[in-house]
């Protein structure tokens, strides 16, 4: 089951709590790839902030999680590492982009995970491990030593088996944000949104968490159409070099969506920024009166392995996640139950800017009267 989670694996990696980092992280003297056979080499010089942090907080790095050629899929069928497997669904994705850091956690491999996030790549493994993920406000955590992929989407964040786990790694990644008790289900005002299309089981586990909730209500949040062209001017910008002189060094997914990108025009993409500051306002204003939003993280449970992405089956996987890189908010994603063929559900809180410390005691409460329910 190790085989296609680590890039790197830390045999003796000291006393600690067992951290997966993604290897999308620089890690000084331990190789680094971003999932790349460009970089199956390089060893870092220096370590990223936030692994730095966690490490100063007691972590021990356990080792390099295994991802999607440089964090731009869902679901981490890497072509040059092998595919992160499932441990909780053999023969199903992982998820992505941090599919090795959820397969770590899901396997007992560690304790905690680092993973990053630009539009779903901590909450989709997460559902679809069966574990907890924090997308955090975007600007929250640094991400300096970590290879970009669309910088003013790209987050960094904690992933853990239960939500006690990511409030500890927060308080080592941003000790500025208070993380209050976990509050009263009753007392909380909540807009449920995004529940239309979901698998009918996936949509009862999330109706189930909302019914725990008295202060639930139906929200119309709208699911972001426009800012695409913005994400991937982003990303040509990131690879528009490095792809020009190493085209054939890419796996055919990442080609196939690098050419896209390049396509691309500036007009587009800032058209698309405008539209983006459209949809931040308007989400805000609908928010209003609201302590969260209560959403499916995926409309699925993990799909089947396959011999490659398709672009429906990424357009599904970040169906619900992505807006929220879009605005900027933080997100957690939750398990709440067993759904088709058995498999993990997850629910995806979502809050305002600067919520996360809020999200992760209003997840703790969930996850308790969850454990609770019969």
């Amino acid at each position: 089951m190790n085989e296609g989670i680590w890039i790197t694996e830390v045999e003796a990696p000291g006393p600690g709590i067992r951290l997966a980092v993604k290897d999308l992280l620089d890690t000084a003297g331990l190789r680094t790839t971003y999932g790349s056979i460009l970089f199956a080499e390089h060893v870092p010089a220096e370590t990223a902030t936030a692994v730095r942090l966690l490490e100063q907080a007691g972590y021990a790095v356990a080792g390099k999680a295994n991802l999607h050629e440089f964090a731009y899929g869902v679901t981490s069928e890497n072509p040059h590492f092998g595919t992160v497997p499932n441990p909780v669904a053999p023969g199903r994705v992982a998820g992505g982009s941090s599919g090795g850091s959820a397969a770590a956690l899901a396997a007992g491999l560690a304790d905690a995970a680092l993973g990053t996030d630009s539009g779903g790549s901590v909450r989709i493994p997460s559902a679809c491990c069966g574990t907890v993920g924090l997308k955090t406000t975007w600007g929250l955590v640094p991400t300096d030593g970590c290879f970009p992929l669309a910088p003013s989407f790209d987050t960094v964040g904690p992933m853990a088996p239960e939500v006690a786990g990511c409030a500890a790694m927060l308080r080592a990644l941003a000790p500025e944000v208070a993380i209050p008790e976990p509050p009263p289900l009753a007392g909380l005002r909540v807009g449920v949104s995004w529940l239309e299309g979901a698998d009918p089981l996936v949509r009862a586990r999330v109706e189930a968490v909302a019914a725990l909730l008295p202060g639930a209500r139906p929200l119309a949040l709208p699911l972001d159409e426009e800012t695409q062209p913005l994400f991937a001017r982003e990303v040509a910008a990131v690879h528009e070099s490095l792809f020009e002189e190493n085209r054939d060094a890419y796996g055919p997914d990442l080609q196939r969506k690098l050419a896209a990108c390049l396509e691309v025009t500036q007009g587009e993409a800032e058209r698309a920024a405008r539209a983006r500051e459209l949809l931040r306002e308007r989400s805000l204003g609908l928010l209003e009166g609201l302590d969260l939003v209560l959403t499916p993280t995926l409309p699925c449970v993990a799909p089947p392995l396959g011999p490659h992405e398709d672009p429906e089956r990424r357009g599904l996987l970040i169906s619900r996640t992505y807006t929220v890189n879009a605005l900027g908010w933080p997100a957690l994603a939750l398990p709440c139950g067993r759904a088709e063929h058995g498999l993990p559900a997850s629910v995806q809180l979502i809050g305002p800017p600067g919520s996360d410390g809020f999200l992760l005691a209003a997840g703790a409460a969930l996850e308790a009267a969850l454990a609770l329910k019969p």
